[in-house]
C-alpha cells in the first residue's frame, strides 16, 4: 500500500498529502533590563560599605616635646648618622664616628644594648637631603635587634625599655662624618 509504481520508479506516498508544514513562529520575548541593573547597583553599594578597608600600616614612635632636654651619660649613648648618599656612621659616647654596614648595625646594637644591661640610648640623624626609604631601612634593622635585646635581657632577670631619639644632623656632625 505504500510504494507506488509509476513508470518503473518507486515513490513513497506521504500521508496527509502534499501540503508543507507551517513553521512555528517564535516568540519574541522582551526582557526588562532595569529591575536587574537596580539590584546590581544595591548589591554594589551593600559590599562596598560592608567590606573593611585595609588599614594603612602606621610605625608608631613617641617623640618628646622639642624643649625637652635630658641628662645623658655620653658612655651609654650610641650615635647612628647617615649621610645624604646613605652611608652609615655611628660613634658611642665621645669616640670618632666609623661607617658601619646594616648588616653589622644590628649585631652592633645588640651587642652595646646587653653589655650597658638596658641603659644605651640611640639617636638616629639624618641628613636633610638622606631618602625616605634610608632612614625607614635603618629603622627597620634597629627594630629586628629588639627581639635578640629582650631575649638576652630577660635571661638576666632585666625588662626592655627601648631608649630611642630621632634628632636633627648638625652642621659639626655633618664635618664629622664629611671625609670619612
Amino acid at each position: 500500500m505504500g510504494v507506488a509504481d509509476f513508470g518503473g520508479e518507486a515513490k513513497r506516498e506521504r500521508r496527509g498529502g502534499t501540503r508543507r508544514r507551517k513553521k512555528m513562529r517564535r516568540l519574541r520575548y522582551r526582557l526588562d533590563m532595569t529591575p536587574l541593573v537596580d539590584i546590581a547597583f544595591l548589591l554594589l553599594t551593600f559590599f562596598m560599605l560592608t567590606t573593611t578597608l585595609i588599614t594603612p600600616q602606621v610605625m608608631e614612635m613617641t617623640i618628646p616635646p622639642e624643649r625637652t632636654q635630658i641628662e645623658v651619660r655620653q658612655s651609654e649613648l650610641l650615635t647612628l648618622r647617615i649621610r645624604a648618599d646613605g652611608k652609615l656612621f655611628y660613634n658611642l659616647g665621645t669616640d670618632a664616628p666609623q661607617p658601619i654596614s646594616l648588616r653589622d648595625l644590628e649585631s652592633l646594637a645588640v651587642r652595646e644594648n646587653v653589655r650597658l644591661k638596658n641603659r644605651l640610648i640611640t639617636v638616629l640623624k639624618a641628613s636633610p637631603n638622606t631618602s625616605y626609604g634610608q632612614v625607614i631601612t635603618v629603622l627597620d634593622v634597629l627594630n629586628r635587634a629588639e627581639l635578640p635585646i629582650t631575649e638576652q635581657l630577660a635571661r638576666e632577670g632585666l625588662r626592655r625599655e627601648r631608649r630611642f631619639a630621632i634628632a636633627p644632623m648638625s652642621e659639626q656632625d655633618e664635618q664629622e662624618i664629611a671625609s670619612l
